[in-house]
């Protein structure tokens, strides 16, 4: 056939496609002996003592022998490594000979410089026309990239798992700026305070503080953000130190959570809007005729507990209030009562109440269940209040999936009486 030049055509390219085609049918009558000896992926055959009888050229090449090294003169074992060897000789061939196969298994050889070549290895008992076994057949896979890969991967979870616990020591110290170191001494009281921490990879956004005020008078807030993480520990903090700062200016409770609904509100307006729910009390000592008065104001907040001396207990109502840091003009509940020697007060977050106790998502410990828990719990002190919780909170285990405050207060007894 003359092929005929177009224009800028080279005499014979049309010939190419031609030669590509003979050349790609070649390669699909390739003779079984090549396509055995250089194969992708090692042959070995070896006795059944393993002594090698047959090798191809690729896992010759792998290991840098000629057939002469080998064939003949080495066991397969001679060229694994120690540890391959002490493989070998307690768990490939024992599971080789039991089950006739073996699969894809982890190994090393060692190659003629001495370095180490990881492989993947599957490998069959050959047997005769009565059914004795004759010899054993093996592929080799050459895993340095699978190796690599595996390197990778691990270093990659290492590193991981590095960077997640320093998140951990992160959030926990972050935690431990949010809440006050401990808890102050107030005359005549007995304080408790806990935070029960859901989860470490999360920060929290409950707050809580016991402080003194002008006067003789003493301040107490217990808080929760809407949210976790970075954000609503920034807002925590903000609150904790505007509640402060707000009481010393004018201790006022309608008047100290109508300041700090003013700041968020202005803080926090816009596409992003962040709140809170808490509660502020304000203390008095009553010197006439002993135990306290205290107020407290509520926006959106969980109402406070009070367990009284004679062993009763019930919510102390502050009903209306709404969550401060939504509205320009919150409403703000309050409410005034007195406690008397004995008498406990129990202020917590709904981490507690909101807490999982069985297999359904809607199975909530609740409100009226943490009622009955502390009519059983009174008479109590506050040291024995926060502890009975803390129990409650472990027996819930990973049911408790919101951090939880709780701060209690109870009026001790007067010197010289029995405080049992």
């Amino acid at each position: 056939m003359t092929a005929r030049s177009g224009d800028g055509d080279t005499p014979g390219s049309e010939e190419q496609p031609v030669d590509e085609q003979a050349e790609f049918s070649a390669l699909l009558e390739d003779s079984a002996e090549d396509l055995y000896e250089h194969a992708p992926c090692g042959y070995l055959s070896t006795l059944l003592d393993g002594t090698i009888a047959k090798i191809n050229t690729t896992l010759l090449d792998w290991l840098g022998y000629d057939s002469t090294d080998l064939v003949g003169r080495k066991t397969f074992s001679d060229l694994l490594t120690v540890g391959g060897r002490l493989y070998h000789e307690t768990h490939f061939a024992p599971m080789l000979r039991l089950g006739g196969e073996i699969s894809g298994i982890a190994l090393e050889l060692r190659t003629a410089d001495g370095s180490r070549l990881p492989v993947l290895v599957t490998a069959a008992v050959k047997t005769g026309g009565d059914g004795q076994p004759l010899l054993i057949r093996a592929t080799v896979f050459d895993a340095r990239h699978r190796r690599a890969y595996e390197t990778e991967l691990l270093r990659a979870r290492q590193q991981a798992e590095r960077e997640r616990e320093e998140l951990r020591s992160l959030n926990a110290t972050l935690q431990r700026t949010l809440l006050p170191p401990k808890l102050i001494s107030v005359p005549g009281l007995d304080v408790a305070a806990h935070y029960h921490i859901a989860s470490t990879d999360k920060v929290g956004g409950d707050f809580y503080d016991l402080f003194p005020l002008a006067a003789g008078a003493w301040g107490l807030f217990l808080g929760d953000v809407c949210g976790k993480g970075a954000a609503a520990a920034a807002v925590s903090s903000l609150a904790r130190y505007t509640l402060r700062a707000a009481a010393v200016y004018d201790p006022d409770p309608v008047v100290v959570l109508g300041n700090l609904n003013t700041v968020l509100s202005h803080e926090y307006s816009g596409d992003d809007p962040r709140f809170c729910t808490v509660v502020f009390g304000l203390l008095h000592p009553d010197t006439a005729r002993g135990g306290f008065t205290i107020t407290l104001a509520s926006g959106g907040h969980p109402p406070a507990l009070l367990m009284r001396a004679d062993g009763s207990a019930d919510y102390l109502p502050t009903p209306g209030g709404q969550l401060i840091g939504v509205l320009p003009d919150a409403q703000i509940a309050t409410t005034t009562i007195r406690l008397e020697h004995g008498d406990t007060l129990l202020l917590h977050t709904d981490g507690l109440t909101e807490a999982h106790t069985g297999r359904d998502s809607e199975d909530r410990y609740g409100d009226d269940a943490l009622l009955d828990f502390t009519r059983a719990l009174a008479p109590t002190t506050a040291t024995g209040a926060v502890a009975a919780i803390r129990e409650l909170l472990d027996a819930f285990g990973a049911g408790v999936d919101d951090d939880t405050a709780v701060l209690a207060i109870s009026v001790q007894p007067p010197a010289g009486e029995d405080r049992d």
